[in-house]
């Protein structure tokens, strides 16, 4: 009987093993497909990432200003969230489970994985910047509240509190992703979206790409007590904090968890 043979014997008797092995599966075949697009694709889903988040910001930027209440707006933010879902167009943060599992299968390479890091942190930060020049010009009673929930974020000096923010904020979008690839479900897919949103708005953890857009709006409205050069340092230590959350806290275990199969995987690509 081949190591093949033996595993899918094994599996047949463990429904969780069955599962996790789809999961693995799905995880591969999408995370290829991804990781080998061209330029153009990989700007474009993230050019459309930043501009579904926005929406997801003008939402929550409207529920805020109504109740006060984050939780709640945190909630609305889930409207950003399920258009990245149900639209399959990225974000930055949702880079880190998937693509980092293929290219440790040897599926793909470390450029490639560079590639669509950087591109689609530069598509999100430009479709979300529009978007929220959009909101500010459309929805001017939200200026204030917009300028006051970026404070938050971009006024927090680095901090033991403020890193920790930033890894749970990483965590939590890895987290989502990992929900979502765990499951065929759609209502299951939608629930991890509104989770997600719920802990990473409503929490108000630091997320690089969301709480920039917030910062944006706050400086497109022209009344913001900082500049541009204060967003930049902000982002320096927030995207690493995300990267690492996101990389150590759910990817590594989650490859810990499938190292037998990711040994399959390479050893098939190598021969």
């Amino acid at each position: 009987m081949t190591q093949t043979d033996q595993r899918d014997l094994g599996d047949s008797d463990s429904p969780l093993e069955d599962e996790l092995e789809d999961a693995f599966n799905r995880m591969i075949g999408e995370g290829t497909q991804r990781l080998h697009r061209p330029w153009r694709e990989v700007l474009t889903t993230g050019f459309f990432g930043g501009t579904e988040v926005a929406m997801g910001v003008l939402a929550y930027l409207s529920v805020l200003n109504a109740t006060h209440n984050p939780l709640l707006a945190g909630l609305a933010f889930s409207i950003g969230f399920l258009a990245l879902l149900l639209g399959r167009s990225e974000l930055f943060t949702e880079g880190f489970l998937v693509p980092v599992t293929t290219v440790v299968a040897k599926r793909a390479s470390v450029g490639q994985l560079l590639k669509l890091w950087s591109g689609t942190l530069v598509a999100n930060l430009v479709g979300g910047w529009l978007i929220m020049w959009l909101v500010m010009t459309a929805f001017p009673k939200l200026q204030a509240q917009t300028i006051e929930s970026a404070q938050h974020y971009v006024e927090a000096p680095p901090s033991a509190e403020t890193l920790a923010l930033g890894l749970l904020g990483g965590m939590v979008i890895t987290l989502m992703t990992r929900m979502q690839h765990g499951t065929d479900s759609v209502p299951g897919k939608i629930a991890a979206a509104v989770a997600g949103a719920f802990l990473l708005a409503g929490l108000q953890m630091f997320h690089s790409i969301l709480d920039s857009l917030l910062i944006f709006g706050a400086l497109i409205s022209g009344g913001a007590p900082f500049g541009y050069l204060d967003w930049l340092a902000w982002f320096g230590y927030t995207a690493p904090a995300n990267v690492v959350g996101g990389l150590l806290l759910v990817t590594l275990l989650r490859l810990i968890r499938s190292k037998d199969r990711l040994k399959e995987e390479r050893d098939h690509a190598e021969s």
